[in-house]
């Protein structure tokens, strides 16, 4: 982890000693010691637009930061947090094309979070069944018993 990590990390955890804008002014002047368009940078900023409710210039920042080849295990929080807030500003079914896109791109320890972040922007677009079918076929592997009844509601859910 670099210095600029470090003090990144820091800054996150005193988020609660920060107003939202003092936030966002700690992160900007972060940012600002890497280059422009720097993706991770980006990403970082976004995110702190995000926590503090500028979920319009996080989506903008989240995109600059994918466009500008965020990678590894950031550029699938971008996603989801992109599809998060694309959610909350009214755009479900843009989350549920970002997030399906995601689903097939590989497996992580976020699929969970991807599963979820679907399931509510499916709720969003009308789609409760599917939601609740998607959620329930995550679930099933984590049951010592029931596991096969689950996964055929699941199906049935769905036809």
């Amino acid at each position: 982890m670099s210095d600029w990590q470090r003090r990144a990390a820091r800054l996150w955890d005193a988020f609660d000693a920060h107003d939202p804008a003092g936030f966002r002014d700690a992160m900007r002047r972060l940012v600002a010691e890497l280059p422009v368009d720097d993706p991770v940078g980006l990403f970082e900023l976004a995110s702190a637009h995000d926590a503090t409710d500028r979920e319009s210039e996080a989506a903008v920042l989240y995109r600059r930061a994918l466009a500008a080849g965020l990678g590894g295990a950031l550029r699938r929080q971008a996603v989801i947090q992109l599809a998060s807030t694309l959610r909350n500003l009214g755009e479900a079914e843009e989350s549920v094309a970002l997030l399906r896109h995601e689903r097939a791109e590989g497996s992580d320890e976020l699929d969970g979070a991807v599963d979820a972040f679907l399931a509510l922007a499916l709720t969003d677009t009308g789609r409760e069944r599917e939601a609740v079918a998607l959620l329930l076929r995550a679930l099933a592997p984590h049951l010592p018993r029931y596991r096969e009844p689950v996964e055929s509601r699941a199906a049935g859910l769905t036809g």
